[in-house]
């Protein structure tokens, strides 16, 4: 008989009705769980330096324990040697001494308070550890791909010994300090993954040669772990489908299934199926990828192994998950970004509030914080990492009702809105287009998966709406409608102004808008130049470029992408090669003529771009109404790009900030 720890009945929620096979029991080695949903082990560098639990990572996995709905919730992977070879991130919680243990037992407790299974995850980072120490260890002394990771020196027999016994006592202090379920991490070129592939593994020893011989060290941590948990705590393992390391004679698929077979074996009771390595030169997670474009890797693992499969990777929405489990290719939908933009996700779901959720837009913004020492944020959830604070999620009432004209139903705008409006104001939002969004209606136009911003301002609109905020389409704010209003406060969220070319020919019929070129209402030649290197530029060229046209980039920034995180940064890079488009960084536009441009660096050289079309990308503050509104006394706040041209993130960050206190 498994065991149960939490009752939880669905029959009363509208999304178990939708979804079934995501609110479908299932057991899990000898433990029953409610669902099929889990949200994934994830680091947040929310702890101490020294390791240890902090209200804010504690407060961090209630909000997610809460969104799985009775389901599996793990903490972030621990970091088991006291050296810190094997801790990848700074704020990653520890597991090395016993001293830990009143730290994770504040975690598991909140989870369960949630009445949600607590996950405890064991992570040795291997080659891409060794963040606070001069070295890292591995199998081999195989050179980083990476810069940012640490040389490698090679294990020892008796260290690879010692670390498969850290992997069992750090175990045991999960199971002390109350966690349910134990999970050994074996992904993305962290230490166990580096054991098992042939790019990483060069050993002769028991730890070496075959397939087998790289999994020695992997089934010695599985049969010691599930020896310290005993019958009724389960002991699943995340490995790699596919390792994507081809260009490296990393393993065959053929090989990651069978290390699947010899997991299962060893007594493994359930498997993550991932793929992909930190040094992988193909994307998989990045939004040019299409969603669900590697559930049939899970379906794969289920026709080699009988044990319960796992997967996350693109799969944002809970419709293919829930097909994929009713189809039997799947046996739960793990999440992990989605749950990171809104940790209610699958709350909502089940509640029937999907209009509700706050979508992911696969920036990987969050892992880029990760790398460079940060704690983790997200693009377009401001409450990320702040959930300690009560009053950021939530905010007291105002202490007075304010009318409120917010110009601009762009992000930063609808953001400001439904939080002022949240608190009791009185808000009014005006645009003078007839659609909200801003210039996310010509962002969204560009390729590569930027179709999926949209899903921004879907969510704004439900949650604006439910707020009660009145809108104004077709309505711009001009000098006369202020002063006809005179509203308490007034939100400049207009979004940029687009730069004027103030030299020579600056006038030139050839010049035409950003925004007329995405949305299909300018005639565009053969030969374009876009000026302006930051995102909405490339997005532009890349829109040209995938229609025949011949494109150049020009701007001022020292690289293309400046506002762009560097986890995505590269895929920009890599596309606009792709596509032919020669890009000019450090410069400016000296002179348009009839054959098309002058060029003129920084360091004074000179050169001609023949072109027949210049696309203005290149954006600056919008102070247009500023003195308006301050001659008459009113209180004035400007967010978004109206500010300072950003991105979309910092668009929301600034709406919702500016809501919450006004």
């Amino acid at each position: 008989m498994a065991k149960t720890l939490f009752e939880w009945d669905y029959s009363e929620y509208p999304g178990a009705k939708s979804y079934p096979h995501l609110f479908k029991p299932i057991e899990v080695g000898n433990l029953f769980v409610p669902n099929r949903i889990k949200y994934a082990a994830t680091e947040e560098n929310l702890n101490g330096l020294d390791g240890f639990i902090t209200d804010s990572g504690v407060e961090y996995m209630r909000q997610r324990a809460r969104g799985v709905v009775g389901g599996l919730c793990f903490m972030q992977g621990v970091y088991m040697d006291e050296a810190g070879k094997g801790q990848g991130y700074v704020g990653q919680a520890a597991a090395w001494d016993d001293k830990f243990i009143p730290g994770l037992a504040r975690i598991a407790d909140a989870i369960h308070g949630e009445k949600a299974i607590a996950g405890f995850q064991l992570m040795d980072c291997g080659r891409v550890g060794a963040v606070e120490v001069e070295s890292g260890h591995g199998p081999s002394t195989v050179p980083q791909r990476l810069r940012i990771f640490k040389p490698m020196y090679e294990m020892t027999s008796a260290e690879v010994k010692e670390m498969i016994q850290q992997h069992v006592d750090s175990a045991r202090r999960g199971i002390e300090a109350g966690f349910d379920v134990m999970e050994i991490s074996g992904i993305v070129g962290y230490l166990i993954s580096n054991f098992i592939s042939s790019y990483t593994n060069r050993r002769t020893d028991e730890y070496g040669g075959d397939i087998r011989g790289r999994m020695q060290a992997v089934v010695e941590i599985i049969q010691g772990v599930k020896e310290v948990c005993g019958p009724d705590i389960p002991v699943g393992i995340r490995l790699c489908s596919e390792e994507l390391l081809d260009d490296v004679r990393g393993n065959t698929p053929e090989e990651s299934m069978e290390t699947y077979k010899i997991a299962e074996e060893a007594g493994a009771d359930y498997i993550s199926c991932t793929l992909g390595w930190q040094e992988s030169i193909y994307p998989v997670i990045s939004r040019d990828i299409p969603m669900g474009n590697w559930v049939h890797l899970a379906k794969r693992a289920k026709e080699h192994v009988k044990i319960p499969i796992q997967m996350a990777y693109r799969m944002f929405k809970p419709d293919l998950p829930n097909e994929k489990i009713g189809a039997n290719e799947l046996d739960f939908w793990e999440i992990c970004r989605s749950m990171i933009a809104d940790p209610l996700m699958p709350k909502k779901v089940a509640e029937g509030r999907e209009e509700e959720v706050r979508h992911c837009v696969a920036c990987n913004l969050c892992l880029a914080r990760l790398f460079r020492d940060a704690p983790m944020t997200c693009y377009i959830n401001p409450v990320c990492a702040h959930e300690a604070n009560p009053e950021f999620a939530d905010p007291p009432a105002a202490a007075e009702e304010k009318e409120i004209m917010i110009a601009g139903a762009g992000p930063a705008g609808l953001d400001c809105a439904y939080m002022a409006a949240r608190r009791g104001h009185d808000v009014h939002v005006y645009d003078k287009r007839d659609v909200i969004g801003g210039t996310l209606n010509e962002a969204k136009n560009a390729p590569y998966g930027d179709d999926e911003l949209w899903t921004c301002v879907e969510y704004q609109q439900t949650m604006c709406e439910k707020a009660g905020v009145t809108f104004h389409l077709g309505t711009e704010v001009t000098a006369e409608l202020i002063e006809e209003e005179m509203p308490d406060s007034v939100v400049l969220a207009t979004g940029p102004a687009y730069s004027k070319i103030e030299s020579a020919g600056g006038d030139s019929a050839k010049l035409v808008n950003l925004l007329d070129v995405m949305n299909g209402q300018a005639d565009v030649g053969e030969k374009v130049v876009v000026w302006g290197n930051r995102k909405p530029g490339i997005g532009c060229a890349l829109h040209l470029a995938q229609q025949g046209k011949k494109v150049t980039l020009v701007g001022k920034d020292k690289s293309a992408g400046f506002d762009v995180n560097p986890s995505f940064k590269w895929r920009y890079v890599l596309y606009m090669r792709q596509n032919g488009i020669v890009s000019y960084n450090d410069v400016d536009i000296e002179e348009v003529n009839d054959e098309g441009i002058v060029v003129k660096s920084y360091d004074g050289y000179r050169w001609p771009v023949n072109c027949d079309t210049i696309v203005i990308a290149q954006r600056e503050p919008n102070e247009s109404l500023k003195k308006v509104v301050q001659s008459e006394g009113i209180e004035l706040f400007v967010i978004g790009d109206a500010l300072i041209p950003r991105n979309l993130s910092s668009a929301i960050h600034d709406g919702y900030r500016i809501g919450m206190r006004i």
